[in-house]
């Protein structure tokens, strides 16, 4: 974990690779649980015995499930000291260049792009790639924009 004293300290950092998030497995009871919240309950989420046919071999996070931990596996990669309050703005850019298995460990890389005043506070613009162990491409690469308020 990788704190910053302020932002004008994690403005120092834009530009730089933060680190990565530690291991989080995807378990079929989080999909399920996402699937009832969602109403997505497309048989490659939620039918194991009918995936074990399909296309990936078995069950497949949903692609939003897995933008949705982005935010869990950021603040486990860096925090901020001497803010009121930190809030999710959007996205620019979301692709999903792999699906992700049940059973599967993710983690995230996160890339400091940007710290710039805006929207109340200060917008903080970074890349976040979702790995998942063992596969050579990444589950998840996401251009996310938080608002950060000292």
């Amino acid at each position: 974990m990788r704190v910053f004293h302020g932002v004008d300290e994690l403005r120092e950092a834009a530009g730089t690779h933060l680190g990565y998030s530690p291991w989080h497995m995807v378990t079929q009871e989080q999909v399920d649980l996402f699937a009832e919240a969602t109403g997505d309950h497309q048989w490659i989420h939620v039918d194991p015995e009918r995936a074990k046919d399909g296309p990936f071999g078995g069950t497949i996070a949903h692609g939003y499930l897995t933008l949705s931990i982005v935010p869990m596996l950021v603040w486990q990669v860096y925090a901020v000291e001497g803010i009121r309050m930190g809030v999710n703005y959007g996205s620019d850019k979301v692709r999903y260049p792999a699906p992700v298995p049940v059973g599967s460990r993710v983690r995230a890389g996160v890339e400091l792009r940007s710290v710039e005043p805006g929207s109340g506070g200060y917008q903080v613009r970074s890349t976040v790639t979702v790995e998942i162990e063992g596969s050579p491409k990444p589950g998840c690469v996401a251009e996310v924009v938080s608002v950060v308020v000292p």
